[in-house]
C-alpha cells in the first residue's frame, strides 16, 4: 500500500506559539492511524493543521500532491473530510440540512440523495430524525451526525478528532464499530485523535504517541496494545 497522506517536519503554531514540532507520520491507503497523547499534546492541533485551520511549516502531501498552504476549501475539494472536537453540527437546522450540507462540494443531486440514504442506513436513528433539528439530538446522535455529514462530501480520508468525548460508552462502542465498517466497506481512510486509547489502538492498525508536541513512540497499533510498558508509561491504562 501506499502513503495517501504524508507529512515530514509538520510543526503547527497558535499565533507564535509552537505546539507541534517537526514530527513525521503517514496514513497509508485503506487504513485507519490512530495518533494518541495527553491532552495538550498536539493531537488535535495537527488534525487543524492539515486543514491549514492553523499556520504549519513542513511539507503535506495527500494522494502525492502538496497541500500544506492550500486553502482549507481546497483540502475538502481533494477528498479529506474533518470532524472536529466538539461535533459543530448546524444547530437549527435539521438532521437532513446538516446532512446536505456535508455535500456542499458535489453537483450530483441524485448521487447526493442516495448517500443520505447511506448515512441512514449506517445511522438508523439519524434516519428517524431527519426533519428534527440537530440542536434537539442527544449527544451521541450529533456525533453520528457530524460524521455523517462528513461523509457526505465522499472523502478518501477522514479526521476524527476525539469522537468518544462525553458519550456512553455503548453509544461509543455503536460508532466505532460503524467506523470500522466504513474504513472496511468503503475504503475511506481514518486518521483518528483519541483519548481512549484502548479502544482506538483496536481499530487501527498503526498509532503514534505524541507527547509535548513530538512524536514519542509510533509502531503497530497491535503490538502498542499488548506492551505493557508502554500502556502505563505512555497511555494511561
Amino acid at each position: 500500500m501506499s502513503a495517501l497522506l504524508k507529512a515530514a517536519g509538520f510543526e503547527a503554531f497558535y499565533g507564535q506559539r509552537q505546539v507541534v514540532f517537526g514530527i513525521d507520520f503517514e496514513v497509508e491507503e485503506g487504513t485507519i492511524v490512530t495518533v494518541l497523547g495527553a491532552n495538550g499534546a498536539g493531537k488535535s492541533t495537527t488534525l487543524r493543521g492539515i486543514m491549514n485551520e492553523v499556520r504549519t511549516r513542513g511539507e503535506v502531501l495527500f494522494a502525492g500532491q502538496r497541500i500544506d498552504g492550500k486553502a482549507t476549501e481546497s483540502i475538502v475539494h481533494l477528498g479529506i473530510a474533518h470532524v472536529p472536537e466538539g461535533r459543530g453540527t448546524f444547530s437549527d437546522l435539521t438532521v437532513e440540512e446538516n446532512l446536505k450540507l456535508g455535500a456542499y462540494v458535489r453537483k450530483d443531486k441524485a448521487g447526493i440523495a442516495a448517500d443520505v440514504k447511506r448515512m441512514y442506513g449506517y445511522f438508523p436513528v439519524l434516519g428517524q430524525r431527519g426533519s428534527q433539528r440537530a440542536g434537539t439530538l442527544s449527544g451521541g446522535e450529533q456525533q453520528m451526525l457530524a460524521i455523517s455529514r462528513a461523509l457526505m462530501s465522499r472523502p478518501r480520508l477522514l479526521l476524527l478528532d476525539e469522537p468518544s468525548t462525553g458519550l456512553a460508552p455503548l453509544v461509543i462502542q455503536e460508532i466505532f464499530d460503524i467506523l470500522a465498517t466504513i474504513n472496511r466497506d468503503d475504503g475511506v481512510s481514518m486518521l483518528l485523535v483519541e483519548q481512549d486509547a484502548s479502544l482506538a489502538l483496536k481499530v487501527a492498525s498503526v498509532a503514534y504517541v505524541l507527547e509535548t508536541g513530538r512524536v514519542a513512540l509510533s509502531g503497530p497499533a497491535s503490538e502498542l496494545r499488548q506492551s505493557d510498558s508502554v500502556r502505563r508509561s505512555y497511555l494511561g491504562y
